[in-house]
């Protein structure tokens, strides 16, 4: 029998008491109030109700390494980056990559591969599979159902999915950024349950009496509890936390779930409302197999030095101990492979001129620490007949270039607020397709971006004149086996190297994946053309 002490933070029972807690074979066999003083503070382990664990360009197996630190010993993770690049292979891959990890990986099938129809992606995954994969134990529901105009449209693919969920009973995770009134209704009566998209009190407020329960998101790129705290203590029971895309670099210096809760400490969030929703409430929705620190559960908890700075000392995971005092207590298991979907092999200069057909462009309009877009006519600049960069008003090239089709020619458009004065970056982390972008303030550096990116089958590269730098993603273009660490030190660089340039976003190569995401409000580029979200159709670039 193993035995911990300390202040054990009973979150269910809304108390903190002197105690130990006695486990063995993995679970709890006894919690004991004790007459004892402790200084630590023992609690069950945190939970990320919704990430992208494609986005931290780590496999589950190096993801896991840095957020044990972090005290999060379980994810409802959504595989749908490396299945719109390698389809069921590729969500298959992550289970089994996760599997050699002593986190507890939980996985939702993805819900929109493609996001829609009008971009190009590496797989599509019908509802054949969707049900197929709902059908196995180990996935625990429907992802976040992105496509809500075909929610609200009555599209018949969406609701054969929705209905193979039902039939399952497993949740539907939503995803319905600025949907309200009878069309909210409508989605919500669909049988969706979730949403992580809310930027305001009022629209998650719609939401939570609407009957959904709203995942405060606070990630690299999207950054909501600033605006969302409020709702945890007016309504914690239908409050989660995630951080739906989390960069290494931000996890080693600001953290992960951790970093949520110390901002809600220091807000003063009433403690157990605020680890009610990374603990009990994930756990319940989804039904998980993860310990609340009570007599029976997985023997999952969590030591921090006390409930003011939360610094977390140690984790465990089923009784093990993973973490303790800065150093990690396991290895990686398994043989590290690469597995890819790209076909793209040149790009031609001439491809990226754009006639002017007008005086007139309509632009993309980016917002640092948002996802969302706004979209807005600007005069253009034009030289020997072609619309080009205007540096002066920072309004820049953006492009995209579909990786899966040698023939296709790029699609072209304009972005305001990225900040370069010299140089571009690029990325083929470009979501939901995963297309290459690249944005900058001549075609000669852009160009340059995409040879890199060609030439490394995907990752993330920076180029001004004769300089160049460049991260390879060995796995799909999205992740890398490398340690997690390592990937971090390589992103600053090429995050200063933006900055170098003049980008004053404090994530631009992550803030530019999302310029291609047209389930996101208001204006995107997709590889087939410029995206009107609002309207979910093609746009003109010329006004």
């Amino acid at each position: 029998m193993n035995i911990i002490f300390g202040k054990i933070v009973d979150v269910q029972n809304r108390r903190i008491f002197n105690g130990e807690i006695l486990y063995e074979n993995g679970f709890i066999a006894e919690v004991r109030e004790m007459d004892k003083v402790y200084e630590n503070y023992i609690m069950p382990g945190l939970i990320d109700s919704h990430v992208h664990i494609e986005s931290s360009m780590l496999t589950p197996q190096q993801f896991g390494k840095l957020i044990v630190s972090r005290g999060t010993v379980a994810t409802i993770s959504d595989p749908h980056e490396i299945a719109n690049v390698l389809g069921l292979y590729g969500i298959n891959y992550m289970i089994d990559n996760a599997k050699l990890s002593p986190l507890k990986f939980f996985f939702g099938v993805p819900s929109c591969v493609p996001a829609t129809s009008f971009e190009t992606s590496g797989f599509i995954v019908n509802s054949s599979d969707v049900a197929d994969f709902l059908s196995r134990k180990e996935i625990i529901g429907l992802s976040e159902m992105m496509n809500y105009h075909g929610v609200i449209l009555n599209d018949p693919e969406v609701f054969s999915k929705l209905n193979a969920a039902r039939e399952f009973k497993k949740p539907v995770d939503g995803h319905a950024p600025q949907v309200t009134g009878k069309e909210l209704k409508k989605y919500i009566d669909s049988g969706i349950t979730t949403d992580h998209e809310c930027s305001s009190l009022d629209e998650a407020i719609e939401k939570i009496k609407s009957g959904m329960k709203i995942q405060i998101r606070e990630g690299s790129a999207a950054k909501n509890f600033e605006s969302l705290f409020k709702l945890i203590d007016q309504y914690p029971d239908q409050i989660m936390l995630c951080t739906d895309d989390s960069h290494p670099e931000d996890i080693i210096r600001e953290g992960h779930i951790d970093k949520i809760i110390k901002a809600g400490i220091a807000k003063g969030i009433d403690i157990f409302n605020l680890l009610k929703t990374a603990t009990i409430n994930p756990v319940k929705h989804y039904n998980l197999n993860v310990g609340l620190l009570q007599a029976g559960d997985p023997a999952d908890f969590i030591v921090v030095d006390n409930l003011n700075d939360f610094n977390v000392l140690q984790t465990y995971i089923n009784g093990i101990k993973l973490f303790d005092k800065g150093k990690l207590h396991f290895k990686l298991r398994g043989n590290p492979i690469e597995i890819n979907n790209f076909k793209r092999t040149s790009v031609l200069s001439s491809d990226l001129k754009i006639k002017a057909l007008s005086n007139n462009i309509r632009v993309i309009v980016v917002e640092d620490g948002e996802l969302l877009t706004k979209s807005n006519i600007y005069p253009a600049t034009i030289a020997n007949g072609y619309a080009v960069q205007d540096i002066n008003n920072d309004i820049l090239k953006i492009v995209v270039l579909n990786r899966y089709d040698d023939e296709s020619k790029p699609a072209s458009g304009f972005i305001k607020n990225i900040g370069l004065k010299r140089g571009a970056i690029g990325t083929s982390i470009a979501h939901d397709s995963h297309n290459l972008i690249v944005t900058g303030t001549n075609d000669i550096d852009i160009i340059n971006c995409f040879n890199i990116l060609i030439e490394n089958k995907g990752g993330l590269a920076a180029c001004c004149g004769s300089e160049s730098m460049s991260l390879p993603l060995e796995v799909a273009g999205l992740m890398s086996n490398k340690d997690g660490i390592a990937v971090a030190e390589k992103y600053n660089l090429l995050k200063q190297k933006a900055h170098e340039y003049g980008s004053n976003l404090k994530a631009p190569f992550m803030t530019l994946s999302f310029m291609s995401l047209l389930v996101i409000p208001e204006l995107k580029l997709g590889d087939k053309g410029l995206f009107d979200v609002k309207k979910f159709e093609y746009t003109s670039l010329f006004e």
